[in-house]
């Protein structure tokens, strides 16, 4: 009885832990360097929020201006209250101006009453397209439709983009990142979707760790996500946001 009543401690140890992690606060820093005229953008890039409530202290902590904040998919799902994707987005938005990519949970809460909350925060969404962004270089965010749900078009997402225009591709399933960079010219490329296998065990999960890397000669963000999906709990795979630094030159 002594051994089983330890080892229900652990256990119980171990699940408050898991917890714990699932409810960090990790905003993670990356540098991309690009050619062109001498300018510097910042991007914030979120994705995978699910149900959980994003930290106020966390955004506040946030210094600089950003510009564009972008939600890369499953912003909420099911399980979502309808105040707290508000609340949600309310803080996005207080720190630039943000677009949203469509992720495969999203729809759960109604496409259209999704849409009209998204209006009403004054976001944007990207659907098989791509927006220019108000600067010095033709600097543009391209996004295609959630691949689980209905027809995407690389081809649409692209044909905005000129020959030496700067590209950030979003899609919220990181698995087509393979197929664009096969056909089409990104300087980076963003996505979520994995949680990062949300629990792992040492080198083993369902899915790969997040990781900003470079793939096949373009900066590749896939990032772990900040909230979770079934399990509120995370395991070797750290709940995240990310600032990307872009410093643009001649040189």
């Amino acid at each position: 009885m002594l051994y089983i009543g330890l080892l229900l401690i652990v256990v119980v140890v171990f699940l408050i832990y898991m917890l714990k992690v699932a409810h960090e606060n990790n905003v993670l820093h990356h540098q991309l360097l690009l050619k062109g005229a001498p300018e510097k953008l910042r991007l914030f890039f979120i994705s995978d929020v699910h149900l959980r409530k994003i930290n106020k202290k966390m955004i506040a902590q946030l210094t600089g201006h950003f510009d564009a904040v972008i939600i890369g998919g499953d912003l909420a799902d099911n399980r979502t209250p309808i105040p707290r994707i508000h609340e949600n987005l309310q803080l996005l938005t207080s720190i630039g101006p943000t677009y949203f990519v469509w992720g495969n949970n999203d729809r759960e809460v109604g496409e259209e009453r999704l849409k009209s909350i998204l209006q009403q925060h004054h976001i944007q969404i990207i659907v098989n397209d791509a927006v220019l962004l108000p600067a010095k270089n033709r600097f543009w965010l391209s996004a295609i439709e959630d691949t689980t749900v209905k027809e995407y078009s690389f081809e649409k997402a692209f044909e905005k983009v000129e020959e030496h225009d700067l590209v950030a591709f979003i899609a919220h399933n990181p698995g087509v990142f393979e197929k664009v960079r096969a056909k089409y010219r990104a300087d980076l490329m963003m996505g979520g979707h994995l949680h990062g296998g949300q629990i792992r065990f040492g080198p083993y999960g369902v899915h790969p760790n997040g990781s900003y890397r470079e793939r096949d000669g373009v900066m590749t963000l896939v990032s772990n996500g900040y909230g979770t999906t079934l399990l509120p709990m995370r395991l070797g795979a750290k709940p995240q946001c990310h600032i990307i630094d872009i410093d643009i030159s001649s040189k």
